[in-house]
């Protein structure tokens, strides 16, 4: 399973690469806040209690000519719906650290830079 960072996810998002954008959080996470364009499809607590069936059933609104980011609050959660993803022949990729890791990197985050250093001091 394959993970993207925020830094390299703006940056191919930039140079036009196409994403599809699947945040499964709560609803009320995602009108708090979320990535410009992504798609709220919120499986989150399905997918904590180990349910994947409504994502499952929510795959016919998702793409499947291109790579599908998935986000979560931390990243985690959204490895799930990533693996779920990937089992269904979806190109996908988790978005590493999830909301708190964008938000790090957009703000410049003294934590996300030192997540991101380690990140690249470990294999």
């Amino acid at each position: 399973m394959s993970k993207i960072s925020p830094s390299a996810f703006e940056e191919r998002r930039s140079s036009g690469e196409d994403y599809y954008v699947l945040d499964i959080r709560p609803s009320e996470s995602y009108r708090r806040g979320h990535i410009e364009g992504s798609h709220n499809v919120p499986v989150y607590d399905d997918l904590r209690r180990g349910d994947e069936a409504e994502l499952r059933r929510s795959l016919a609104e998702v793409p499947d000519d291109g790579t599908v980011v998935t986000v979560c609050k931390a990243g985690i959660v959204a490895r799930k719906a990533t693996s779920v993803l990937e089992e269904e022949g979806y190109d996908a990729v988790t978005l590493a650290g999830g909301m708190r890791g964008w938000n790090g990197y957009q703000s410049g985050s003294i934590g996300h830079r030192l997540q991101s250093a380690i990140g690249r001091l470990l294999p």
